[in-house]
């Protein structure tokens, strides 16, 4: 079954500027699929379409009768005062009204009420239960604990909020609206790790349909089932994850180069033939013939278009020697606001050329921590560095001093550049021509990180330090960042939440959590390991078989114990199926997935001490 038709699609925002030209695909129903393309070539915009926030110029859209459909790219506006329990319970407004009426045909329901009512209260009920009405308070606490969003976040103001906190409590309400088709617009900007890998087991297990825009490769490689990329206002289709598009892209490349290459060649030879036999024709109309034959074939030839490739990054960081055997040490360090440590007891040191990444959940206190290691807050400990480190900085949240200039007078300005220097620079960093008369101020979010990347590549550093560097890039422009930190050479500290480009450079790991640093010397992948491995073997708790009681003597007293056995045999068993209801129910909570495991463990070891005493009295009866 199709969920989505889209046929024909053209829409433009400027007169002569065409951003989806004819666009046509189908999704069907429960595929998962992602949706490529660089920044601005229409992909959000594809997605207010399909929504009808907007309207195409040509062509049209339809979707499968009955299906709801929802998207998170906008935040709704809520009345003032609203909390977030407020926006999260506005996923249950049907349940909520199917609710008042039940309640208020309850009030006129007695022993001579008309039989229609009693029918209609009874459809009421029955739709109540079987849409979740009894289960909205421990649906939302599974979907607050996957996504991060603590019992203190629901009792604040939803307008108090920052943007990356508002858009994963709408997501949340999203998912808790139990809708058919989801438009995740990239969902994983603003959560961290743990956040991000229990939104792929969701989607993995959602049975309805999901179209989601995102630049997050082990993302796009673990939940979507094809790629949809958005080229030149055309759809490109792949069959299959990120990884399997990669590849076939680039051997879709090679082959239309090659055919291109044949083709050109062909003409070449036929352009040869064309003009010999024209110049032997001018007195020959039988050669004349053939001359003319061959332009025919010629202009019959199918050209094929050459394959553009993109546009890459030239520029690289200067890099300054580094002398001496430490780069940075830490001591004793301790940082909090209020009643609340954000880390304390932190020791670590860093040697020249390591490449640190520091992981920790959302609001665990990693960019306050890189801060206090430049200077800018005050902590308690002592932070020493070596003497010939030079460091650079590309803050989470980027801000200009004059968001008002130009890319170029930026540039001549602040890094006291010649006009050509500038130009080149820009240049390396893909703005060229009229790109360098725009204002600061008007870049998106990965425009601005690019231009702050560029003003530092000239400085002569032998310490990076990055904080959520590939954050509103879309897959092309972390590839560049990722060359130029490929180069470098230096040592490099860095908050990511991107786990492709966590795996692709750290060395080391710096876990925060729980207010403490615990330091991996390893890559990501055997950090990852080590932390299931941990998990898991907090899950096992070991079994303790208590010791069986002295059976009693005498057919009745064995009578009576085995009565009472099996009496507790089937409570104890009633309470591990409750359990496992609770374990499923908790199946995000990571605490209390531990709590209810441990439990189960002890319950099930006590069930088998009571199976093991019925089977001796059993067998004590029958000699």
């Amino acid at each position: 079954m199709v969920d989505i038709s889209v046929r024909d699609l053209v829409k433009s925002f400027e007169v002569g500027s065409v951003l989806l030209d004819g666009m046509s695909f189908d999704i069907h129903e429960g595929e998962c699929v992602g949706i490529m393309g660089r920044n601005g070539c229409g992909k959000t915009t594809l997605f207010r379409l399909l929504t009808g926030e907007i309207f195409p110029d040509e062509g049209e859209i339809v979707l499968a009768s009955g299906k709801k459909l929802g998207l998170i790219s906008q935040i709704p506006h809520y009345p003032r005062g609203y909390t977030v329990e407020d926006v999260l319970k506005t996923a249950f407004a049907p349940l909520e009204a199917i609710r008042r009426k039940m309640e208020q045909l309850a009030l006129k329901l007695t022993a001579s009420a008309p039989k229609a009512w009693l029918d209609e209260y009874d459809r009421l009920s029955n739709s109540y239960l079987t849409q979740g009405g009894y289960e909205q308070d421990t649906q939302t606490d599974k979907i607050c604990n996957g996504l991060g969003i603590p019992a203190s976040m629901r009792q604040q103001e939803f307008e108090r909020l920052s943007g990356g906190e508002k858009t994963r409590v709408n997501l949340g309400r999203l998912l808790l609206e139990k809708t058919d088709i989801l438009l995740l617009d990239e969902p994983t900007n603003h959560l961290d790790l743990k956040s991000v890998e229990w939104l792929e087991d969701y989607i993995l297990k959602f049975k309805g349909t999901v179209l989601t825009i995102s630049h997050d490769r082990y993302f796009l490689d673990r939940v979507v089932d094809r790629i949809i990329e958005i080229s030149a206002g055309k759809a490109e289709f792949y069959s299959g994850n990120y990884s399997f598009y990669l590849q076939e892209k680039q051997e879709r490349f090679n082959r239309q180069l090659k055919q291109y290459e044949q083709e050109q060649a062909k003409l070449r030879q036929l352009g040869y033939t064309l003009e010999r036999m024209k110049g032997w024709g001018i007195n020959n109309r039988v050669l004349y013939r053939r001359a003319m034959s061959i332009q025919h074939r010629m202009e019959r030839i199918e050209k094929t278009e050459r394959p553009r490739t993109e546009k890459t990054l030239r520029a690289r960081f200067g890099e300054k020697e580094f002398f001496g055997d430490e780069v940075l040490s830490v001591k004793g360090l301790k940082k909090g606001f209020g009643d609340r440590t954000l880390f304390s007891d932190v020791e670590l040191t860093v040697k020249g050329g390591e490449r640190i990444a520091l992981l920790g959940d959302n609001g665990s206190g990693k960019t306050t921590f890189i801060r206090v290691l430049l200077g800018e807050l005050a902590a308690e400990g002592k932070i020493k560095f070596g003497p010939t480190v030079k460091s650079a900085y590309l803050p989470q949240v980027i801000h200009f001093a004059h968001p008002e200039r130009t890319l170029y007078d930026t540039m001549l300005y602040e890094k006291n550049c010649t006009p050509q220097s500038a130009r080149d620079r820009l240049g390396a960093f893909l703005f060229s021509g009229e790109d360098v008369f725009k204002t600061v101020g008007t870049l998106s979010g990965g425009e601005q990180s690019r231009l702050r990347l560029c003003m530092l590549m000239d400085e002569k550093i032998n310490l990076l330090i990055l904080d959520e560097p590939t954050n509103h890039l879309d897959v092309a422009s972390r590839e560049w960042v990722e060359c130029a930190i490929d180069e470098y050479e230096g040592t490099l500290i860095f908050v990511s939440h991107d786990r492709y480009f966590v795996d692709k450079f750290a060395t080391r790991v710096w876990e925060l959590e729980d207010g403490r640093i615990r330091d991996f010397p390893w890559g990501y992948a055997k950090y990852r390991s080590i932390k299931e491995h941990e998990a898991a073997q907090k899950l096992q708790t070991p079994k303790k078989k208590e010791k069986a009681p002295k059976l009693p003597s005498g057919s009745k007293e064995l009578e009576k114990l085995i009565r009472r056995l099996e009496r507790e045999i089937d409570a104890k068993e009633q309470e591990l199926a409750d359990l496992d209801i609770r374990l499923e129910q908790a199946a995000t909570d990571y605490q209390e997935l531990l709590r209810l495991s441990a439990e189960k463990e002890q319950q099930e070891a006590a069930l088998e001490s009571l199976m093991e005493q019925w089977e001796q009295a059993q067998t004590e009866l029958e000699k």
